[in-house]
């Protein structure tokens, strides 16, 4: 027989016991503070954020444009938490600023914010405000705003970037214009409502009224509608307003001019190619007509056969009013359009 070795010890069948090092209780005691410090902060946060959600959910249910002063812009926009966007117009609407763009503004930031507040979309992912230039001189120093108005949107994390400032002075602030910004900005989509107005309505009633009321009383005697002069004329008018961006202004709705609130100064010429003022139209319409009359003029200076003085002098004024008001146009357009090399007279 072969000789046997020595029987093997074998451990009992069971869960292994394992040991921690010396010294490890401590850090978990401190990671288990820890976690419960961060679990407690959290907590926090979420109910901070519920507090300043409902603070805005009872202002908007009262107005749908909530005003803000330096302390309510840096709690409920600028500090965190904040799961929401907030569309934020800054303006100068007290009478001492003179500033007729914003109250323009104000009146369609109102429309887009009413179509928002009364819609089946409603939520509390987005909010309007306001911070007026006289309640809140420590935020547009805090922005470096210099103008107003300006349009901004806060997204609900980091930082407004260059597209959350609406172009004002390329698009207009129309309320459509606003709220398609905004679904760019937000996926929000606002339909817009607009109260009802008459005014148009009225105005043709009365101009059809005018023209049937002045048909019946000349029915005996409608050779007025051949003058061609007459027609001449409202052609005349109806291609001024053409040429001077009428139709512009009413797609765009652009302010009527520009305000600087800090220094008063007034601008009526905008200074980029891709915009205008409602002024500004104004003016190149004016320059038109006055080009167009110094034009006819010198045509009947050489077609007239009158007398060669009187000829003379109608040929010099209408020679005056195309050169001066020619120069003053192309002025205004080698301001707007930066490098164009050429002037005449006016520069």
């Amino acid at each position: 027989m072969g000789a046997r070795g020595a029987p093997s010890r074998r451990r009992p069948a069971g869960r292994r016991l394992r040991y921690l090092p010396a010294g490890s209780f401590p850090f978990l005691l401190l990671l288990l503070l820890l976690c419960i410090q961060l679990g407690g902060g959290q907590k926090k946060k979420e109910n901070l954020l519920a507090e300043k959600v409902e603070q805005l959910m009872e202002w908007s249910s009262r107005r749908s444009i909530f005003r803000m002063n330096g302390d309510k812009f840096r709690k409920f926009i600028k500090a965190p938490p904040r799961n929401y966007s907030m569309i934020v117009m800054f303006t100068a609407l007290q009478p001492q600023r003179q500033c007729s763009v914003c109250r323009q503004a104000n009146e369609e930031y109102q429309i887009l914010a009413n179509s928002w507040r009364y819609s089946s979309a409603f939520c509390n992912k987005l909010f309007f405000s306001m911070v007026d230039y006289d309640e809140g001189t420590d935020v547009f120093q805090q922005l470096n705003m210099n103008s107003a108005p300006t349009f901004m949107h806060f997204p609900p994390k980091g930082r407004p970037k260059r597209a959350d400032t609406f172009d004002l002075q390329r698009i207009g602030f129309a309320a459509e214009q606003l709220a398609k910004w905004i679904a760019d900005r937000t996926d929000v989509h606002i339909r817009v409502f607009r109260p009802p107005n008459y005014s148009g309505t009225i105005a043709l009633a009365l101009l059809v009224s005018l023209v049937g009321g002045l048909l019946y009383l000349r029915r005996n005697n409608l050779e007025f509608i051949y003058n061609k002069t007459g027609w001449a004329m409202v052609s005349l008018c109806i291609v001024f307003a053409m040429t001077s961006g009428q139709m512009w202004n009413h797609i765009r709705g652009p302010p009527y001019a520009h305000k600087n609130p800090h220094n008063g100064q007034v601008s009526y010429i905008h200074g980029s190619s891709q915009a205008q003022f409602v002024a500004e139209s104004h003016i190149i319409l004016v320059l038109n007509a006055a080009i167009t009359m110094g034009m006819v003029l010198l045509n009947e200076a050489a077609t007239s056969k009158g007398d060669v003085g009187k000829r003379r002098i109608i040929c010099l004024v209408g020679l005056g009013l195309v050169v001066f008001f020619f120069s003053f146009l192309l002025s205004i357009f080698r301001s707007k359009y930066h490098g164009y090399p050429y002037s005449f007279l006016i520069k």
